[in-house]
Parts: structure tokens; sequence; C-alpha cells
């Protein structure tokens, strides 16, 4: 198998082997696997020594920041004491000068005393408690041999971890789900302890063995699991549940939380009472030796038992589970389930879970009661996806000054202040912080940094350029000193001033106009939009845009930006442009109105096609000599690129991007889904503009609908695309005879 080695992060280390429990579910003494009967009540001070330093000796190698640790059985808790305490002692020293360690333990709960808590407090050790729910559905199966019921007992022990001087050790309760309890009562009961978390776990069953369905119903499993999802999500969640934060986790592009959901490779090994290294434990219920691997921590590594071919088969992600799970919708969130429940005598574990219709159940089940709920408002609402936009340039501006750390100097900190005063006084920051460019700055200042540039600071003070263009268009007589290079001084969004002189200059406003100072010398400029006098204006089209062809981060495109225009070439531009816009208006009035009100800036590029670059929402590149039809599609196909990644800097629509691989109706060769569903939201829009694209856009959200790659986001999207498709009705009358539909 090929790939990197996934190290190990977590280790459940096998302290006793015995239970003083008879759960008649109990996948280590009750399923197939006895290999229990042959190995020592209590781990060995020998294996525990060679276990600390076996996992150091990984740590090391590997640099991990952290490791877990679950000491667990059998019954942990019958090794005594003394033993845990030499546990703890080893593990503690061999680790502590290498990585943090985390130390847990997973126990019934009956013996658990202060004696034993003290010890944990002193360690740090964190207790999972097992407790199946109310009374009634604890006795089902966690009994004494005799029949006792072990409940009053376990509710004790969750007494005691509640007591505020364990508090801090306490990890949650573990609920193996039967369907023959009452789902409500079962929650109740634990949510009625108030655990810090609950872990609903699905009993142990294969193909062979298959889980019980009293009812008969193949998805009996994800009834019950929403039945309390329901009631869970109802109080207002208030207790965290794993199961459920690892499906809402996926749906949202997110990671799997727990190794029972989701393609997360595993990177958990087992240590038995004896020294032995074996697979993880639930592997137990499928046959006699499942989870054995032939090594021990006397004479391997645990990069041994990393490349044994039944640990990298459980670390393959998507590669790692069958054609009917990877065709799935939902394999990213299910992950074809535990690996163990996949197991079928004939065929191994190549197959889908025993609990593969729960599971899919469970996951459309979440995903139809959230998804409103849950995806971004930018998504469907334009004003919205503007506010976020500019959120997100803060966010950035803020992320700069972080990451500057006080390397800016005193220009840096002068300019910062001032942009505090300047936007407690007028709304001209906004103004300044929403235009395209100014992310592209923010962008490369922070790529500078990082990747310590020469010149990266003196990027970063160019924040005075920004602060004395918002205190000029606030109509502020605030001086902003400014450092520049000779030739010319460009002020975002307002225009570029000629200066012969390099050095620093005072900006301020006057009246409609700006001032400058540099080296004694006063320049004005009387009224803003006026070209003179060594004053280059940002132009402005119809409805406000600005035509900017003197920003300097302007190319950013993936065509070159055009140079300045000389007068004569910028009325052109903008007549061609008034009258593509209202040819959209006229066939396409509600995308025509989307883009004039999203749309700040727009950029003459030498290059034929519309362009999007790196900045922030609402600037596009249009092709400089198109003519009228063209630029209008030009116009629309660039408003709808600029708009789908718009989206995607503010939700993930979509995750796993490349690990499928779709055909594309408009190409040969299939395409990720990123690819898809780019040419589907632009095909969608040129739909209701002109013929050839319907056919196309319709089956690609026919591809879309059945991927697994999309987040809850990325299905709304799609919807919406769906919807805005059945609307179109291109009409041939006004749609411009002289430009063919390309694809």
């Amino acid at each position: 198998m090929t790939g990197p080695l996934v190290p190990f992060r977590e280790i459940v280390l096998k302290v006793h082997s015995r239970c003083d429990l008879s759960c008649d579910h109990c996948y280590i003494y009750e399923h197939a696997d006895q290999s229990w009967r042959t190995r020592p009540k209590a781990i060995s001070d020998q294996a525990i020594s060679w276990t600390a330093l076996r996992l150091a000796e990984h740590a090391e190698k590997h640099a991990l920041p952290s490791v877990s640790v679950i000491l667990h059985g059998g019954e942990p808790l019958l090794a005594g004491p003394a033993r845990l305490r030499r546990v703890c002692e080893e593990l503690t020293a061999a680790l502590a000068p290498v990585t943090e360690l985390d130390l847990r333990i997973h126990t019934n709960g009956l013996r658990l005393s202060p004696r034993y808590l003290d010890l944990f407090d002193e360690y740090g050790v964190k207790v999972g408690i097992s407790l199946d729910g109310d009374k009634t559905a604890n006795d089902r199966h966690r009994r004494f041999a005799d029949g006792r019921s072990s409940h009053p007992l376990v509710l004790r022990a969750v007494d005691l971890l509640r007591q505020k001087r364990y508090r801090h050790l306490n990890l949650g309760l573990l609920c193996t789900i039967d369907v023959a309890n009452d789902p409500v009562a079962v929650y109740d009961a634990l949510t009625a302890l108030d655990p810090p978390r609950i872990d609903f776990l699905l009993p142990h069953a294969t193909w062979e063995d298959p889980p019980p369905r009293p009812d008969g119903s193949p998805t009996a499993y994800a009834d019950w699991i929403l039945t309390v999802f329901d009631r869970w999500n109802h109080q207002g969640r208030p207790v965290p549940v794993r199961l459920f934060a690892s499906v809402l986790s996926t749906l949202d592009g997110g990671p799997s939380l727990t190794e029972s959901l989701g393609l997360a490779p595993t990177d958990l090994v087992v240590v038995e009472t004896d020294g032995t290294l074996e697979q993880v434990d639930s592997l137990k219920s499928a046959y006699e030796g499942a989870a054995a691997t032939g090594f021990d921590v006397y004479r391997h590594s645990l990069d041994d038992v990393a490349a044994h071919p039944g640990v990298r088969a459980r670390q393959l992600g998507l590669a790692g589970v069958g054609d009917t799970c990877r065709r799935c919708p939902v394999v990213r969130s299910c992950g074809g389930g535990l690996y163990t429940h996949r197991y079928r005598h004939s065929s191994g574990f190549d197959n889908p879970s025993v609990y593969c219709a729960d599971l899919e159940a469970l996951v459309r089940g979440i995903e139809a009661r959230t998804a409103a709920a849950t995806a971004p408002p930018a998504l469907t609402d334009p004003g919205a996806l503007l506010a976020e936009q500019h959120e997100l340039t803060r966010v950035l501006l803020a992320e700069l000054h972080s990451e500057l750390d006080g390397r800016g100097g005193e220009r840096w900190a002068e300019a910062w202040e001032l942009a505090g005063a300047v936007e407690r006084r007028s709304d001209g920051l906004d103004e300044v912080l929403a235009h395209p460019y100014t992310r592209t700055w923010l962008l490369d200042c922070l790529d500078a940094l990082r990747e310590e540039r020469p010149g990266a600071t003196g990027l970063a003070g160019e924040l005075a350029r920004y602060v004395a263009a918002a205190a000029v268009r606030g109509g502020l007589d605030v001086p902003v000193r400014v450092a520049h290079r000779g030739g010319a001084l460009h002020l975002p969004t307002l225009g570029t001033l000629r200066l012969d002189v390099a050095g620093d200059a005072e900006v301020w406003a006057t009246g409609d106009g700006l001032a400058v100072r540099a080296e004694g010398t006063e320049r004005r400029v009387e009224r803003l939009p006026e070209e003179g006098a060594g004053w280059r204006p940002v132009r402005h089209g119809a409805g406000g845009v600005a035509l900017d062809d003197l920003d300097p981060y302007r190319h950013c495109f993936d065509a070159p930006a055009a140079g300045r225009l000389t007068r004569a070439e910028a009325a052109d531009f903008s007549g061609r442009l008034e009258r593509a816009w209202a040819l959209l208006r006229d066939a396409v009035p509600e995308q025509a109105g989307e883009a004039a009100a999203g749309l700040r800036v727009l950029t003459p590029l030498a290059g034929a096609e519309p362009s999007v670059g790196r900045h922030g929402y609402g600037a596009l590149g249009l092709p400089l000599h198109e003519e009228t039809g063209a630029l209008a599609r030009a116009l629309l196909r660039g408003f709808r690129r600029a708009k789908l990644r718009a989206l995607l800097d503010v939700a993930d629509l979509y995750a796993l991007d490349g690990a499928w691989s779709h055909p594309a109706p408009w190409r040969e060769a299939p395409v990720p889904v990123s690819a898809l569903l780019a040419g589907a939201y632009e095909r969608v829009g040129l739909a209701a503009y002109e013929e050839g694209h319907a056919d196309h856009a319709e089956r690609a959200l026919d591809l879309l609908e059945s991927a697994a790659e999309l987040t809850v986001g990325g299905k709304l999207v799609v919807r919406g695309l769906r919807e805005e498709l059945s609307r179109a009705q291109p009409c041939r009358s006004r749609r411009p005879s002289a430009v063919p539909a390309r694809g």
C-alpha cells in the first residue's frame, strides 16, 4: 500500500484483562475473538516500561505535539491503585520531555472511589464512564454475573465525579445503543447527570453476526438516534454529543470527530496486558485473531505496527472503502462506517457497513433537520454576502496588525491609530476597505511577512495611503503622513497625484478636494473627479462603478491590466459598457441588478476574456477592445465567476475536492467538483441570456446533486441554481445575435 505512514496519536493500554461485570454485548468477552483467556490479568512492570519507551520513541520521531493514552480493560480499575500509579509514573516520566501526554481511563465505574480519583487528579487522568441510560436500559445488558443491577453503583461513581474537586476529571458518558430501549428515556437519564459529553455507540456487529432489529426495520438504529437528536436539538443542544458533532462537522466540510464515522485515517493502536501490539479492539467482533499484528512492545517499534497491512487498510480514507461506498453521496460523513462493521466471511472488509442503511438515514436526517439553520445567509442574500466580504477584509487587516507584532515601527503605529480616529469620525475607512484592491494589498502583505521577504514591513507601511484616502473621502481636515517614492502618489479609490519629490508627504481633505504638502511645497486638487494639474482621478461609469486604470494592485488578474486610458479611450469604453449594461437589463434584469449592486470596480484588460483575480468581491477585469454584445456577455460571465469565488471565500461549498472525478458536459476529460460547480454556476446564468447553455447546466446540476463532496452550503447553492435554471427563459428577440454561445 502506498502513501505516507500515519503515526499513532492514541494508544489504548490494557491494564487489566478481566471485568467485574458480565455484559452480554461486550465485544471482548462475548464476541468471536477469545484471546483474553490466554493473557495475564494485569499488565506487568516490564510491559509498562517498554510501552512508555516505544511511545516516547514514536512521539519524538514524528514530532507529535501530543499523544493520548487510554487506560482500558476489561475493567481497568481492577488493576488497583498501585498498578495504575506505576502506569502513570512510567508514562509521564518517558513522555514529559518529548510531548504533551493526555491520559484517560474508560471504566464501568463500579470501583471508582476518592482513592482512585486523587491518583487521577495527581496525573491529570480524565475519566469516562460507561452507562447505557436509565435503570431499565442499563440493566438490559450491564449486569453482574449473578444478574444483579450495576446501575446504582454507576450512579454513585458519576456523582463522585460531579463533586467540585473532581469535576475537571470528568470526560463524560459512553452509551451503547439498544433499539429496544426508549431513546428519550435513555437521553433524559444521561443528561440529568449533567455530563460534559455523551458518546452514543452502535453495538459492534458484522454481516456474519448482524445487529438485532426487533421490528425488522433497516433503519431502526437511525430512527432511534434521530429521536434523540430531535430532543437534543429542541432543548438547545445542552450537552456535546460526539456522534452529532461529527455528522454536523462533515456536513459543513469539516473533519470527522470519531473513528466510527468519516474518512480520517485511523491513528490508534492497542497494547495488551502481555505487551502484544494489536489493531483496534473492535476487530475482535469479526473473527479470532482479526486484531493481531504479530508485534509486541519488546521487539518492535510502533512504526512497525503502523506499516502493518491491516493498519494501513484503515488509513486509506476514501481509497479504503468499496465501490458502493465511493459512489454514495453521504460517504464523506459516514466514511463507510466503522471498519469492523463491514466484515463478511466471504469478502472480508470490502463491504458496506452492516449499518449502511442506518448511517445513510442518519446523515440525511440530520442534514434535513439542520440545513436551513446552518447554511450561511450569504449563500442566499446578496446583501449578507457583501457584508461578510467587507468583514473578511477587516479580519485580514487585523491579522496584518497581529502578524507585524511591532515590526511596523512608528509609521505603522501612527497609521493604525489614525485609522481608528478616521473610522470614529466618518464612513471613509469603510469605503476604502470595501475597495476590492485593498484586499489584494493585504494578502500581498501577509504573504510577504510570512515568507520573510525583504521589504515586507515597508509594504505594510502603505496602510498610510489607505488611511489618507479614507480621511479625504470622509472630508476630514486630518493630516496623514504618507511615504512615497517619488513620481506619483496614489490614493486608493480617489486617484493619483504626480509628485516629483520623494520622501514624506502630508495629505488632508479640503472642501471638495484634497491638499498635499511635500518638502515645504503644497499642492491642491480643488475637485476630486476633475483631471488636471498632475491629478488623474479614478473615473466612474454608469451606476457609479469605478473604471479603475490607476490602482497599482489592479495587476492581479489572469490577463494583464491595460495602462491609463486616454480620455477618448475611456469615453469609448464607457459608452460600450453602458450599452452592454442596457442589453443585460433588458434580457436578464435580475442578474443585471445584482451585478450592478455587487460590482464596485471594473478594470480594462488587454486580454480577451473576463478575469477574476486575487482581490475582494466587487472587482472585475474586462477586455478593453470587445464590442458591445461580447462585452455584455463578458460582464455576465465575469460576475458569475466573481460571485462564486466570493461565496467560496465565506463558506465551504465542498470538501475533498479532487477525490472524485466527474464527467463535465462541456468537455471530454472528467473534472473535480470545484470545476463542475464553477461551470454549472456560470452556465446557469448564461442560460437565461442566450441559447446553448441550458442542457449543459442541467446535466451538471444532475451530477452535482449526487456528489459526495458537496457540503450543506454547497447543496443549498445547487438547489438555488436548479430553481434559477427553471426560471431561465431566454428570449431570442432580446439576445444579441452577433454573439454566439460558447462552451
